[in-house]
């Protein structure tokens, strides 16, 4: 026979009404009162009735889980370590994916906001007063994007694409582009602003090409424009885009680093397993799904109810990944009976 709430109660010594709050409204039970009820919970392999909860509640301890491309290899790992981190907190996941489309973001928000308590948006694509207009009715949490108003986890690519560029110029190169993101990605004007900065402290040309697809294909189709620029080092949006650059590259038998050396952001697998191996910025995505969800868990579980008014924030640091795509930039060439000074 299944154990029940009495069972709970009677093994860890509280109240019925206790454990009924350890499940649906942990934050007002003692921290070890809730270990102990947990505890015996588990030993007893006790399951509160979901769906009994949350006609009492009001609460689905559900979440949405919207991503620009479930393809792109920079979210799986946030999405896998969100959803453990909402499991851990007895809650579910649904991921729903947008293909870059802000008419498809929107159709997603009201669709999932029917059925979950709150959102995590990450790297959305929809303007900022679509984002504030749809957020006065459910908790939001935004991943990527800075939102008066909107609780947001951030990664400071900002800092990783500043260190790129002293990276590229301690090499000596004094030529460099920029293959921007999307239009509508905060992430991508971040990098911009940080890239351009870092180019004019650092007394270097920049220049900067696009907005390109976040793809492999964007960074294709953005070689010839880099080859036409006559830059000895390039920064791009993504890993993606500077996989499909280095491609792009190769088959002109350009030679990377040899010729021009490529920076990528995220560090994702493939970053690794790229010819050559991709210098890159690593991003904490996994650090980055198990905030989020604990930012919104907070708003969701305020006691007043009144998730709106309150504004969390944090700041993850991103980190330079030196790797083999990167090099000093080619000695300009000698001139005949002439010697190099």
């Amino acid at each position: 026979m299944p154990a029940t709430i009495r069972d709970v109660a009677r093994a860890s010594g509280v109240h019925v009404s206790t454990v009924s709050r350890t499940f649906t409204a942990p934050h007002k039970v003692n921290a070890e009162t809730r270990t102990r009820v947990l505890a015996a919970a588990a030993e007893l392999g006790y399951r509160p009735n979901r769906v009994a909860r949350a006609l009492t509640t009001g609460r689905t301890h559900n979440l949405g889980l919207i991503v620009a491309d479930i393809a792109n290899p920079f979210f799986p790992p946030l999405i896998k370590a969100a959803q453990a981190q909402a499991r851990g907190r007895d809650y579910h996941v649904f991921v729903a994916d947008t293909d870059e489309d802000p008419r498809v973001e929107e159709e997603l928000i009201q669709t999932l906001a029917r059925q979950v308590d709150g959102l995590l948006l990450c790297g959305p694509r929809l303007s900022n007063r679509a984002i504030t207009r749809l957020h006065t009715n459910i908790p939001f949490v935004v991943v990527n994007r800075r939102i008066k108003g909107i609780s947001a986890v951030l990664m400071d690519v900002g800092h990783g694409a500043r260190q790129a560029v002293e990276h590229l110029t301690g090499l000596g190169h004094r030529r460099l582009a920029l293959l921007a993101g999307p239009e509508a990605s905060w992430t991508s004007q971040q990098i911009r602003d940080a890239a351009e900065d870092a180019a004019a402290a650092q007394g270097v040309e920049l220049t900067v090409l696009g907005p390109n697809s976040p793809t492999e294909h964007g960074g294709r189709l953005a070689a010839p424009d880099v080859l036409a620029a006559g830059v000895t080092g390039v920064l791009a949006y993504n890993d993606l885009v500077a996989i499909g650059l280095t491609e792009a590259l190769a088959a002109e038998r350009v030679e990377v680093p040899g010729r021009i050396s490529v920076i990528g952001i995220d560090d994702i697998m493939h970053a690794r397993l790229n010819r050559p191996p991709l210098t890159t910025v690593a991003t904490p995505t996994m650090a980055a799904g198990r905030a989020a969800v604990d930012a919104l868990l907070q708003l969701v579980g305020r006691a007043d109810g009144d998730a709106a008014t309150t504004t969390l924030e944090t700041i993850l640091e991103t980190t330079l990944i030196v790797r083999d795509s990167t090099a000093p930039p080619p000695a300009p060439p000698v001139p005949l009976g002439g010697t190099r000074s």
